[in-house]
């Protein structure tokens, strides 16, 4: 794949995941009654606990997509030497 091209799908795919849409499936009557009737402290623990979920992942997924934009050329090379 040209480099170019993986460049552009990866920031159209940066793009689209990072639009946001809203999840209408994900709205529990439940949980939006629970949440919305809850003190500030209930909430400030709910935004800190989605950071903790969100955040760890996020920056895995980043260290990988760097370590295999690091080591590109090196599967290309060993491609080639083994072809020639």
């Amino acid at each position: 794949m040209n480099s170019r091209r993986l460049i552009r799908w990866l920031g159209l795919s940066l793009l689209v995941l990072s639009s946001a849409v809203p999840a209408l499936a994900q709205s529990c009557a439940l949980c939006y009654t629970q949440a919305a009737s809850s003190g500030t402290r209930m909430i400030q623990a709910l935004q800190a606990g989605i950071l903790i979920l969100v955040i760890p992942p996020t920056f895995g997924s980043l260290v990988v997509i760097g370590i295999l934009y690091r080591k590109r050329n090196h599967f290309y090379q060993a491609d080639a030497n083994n072809g020639a």
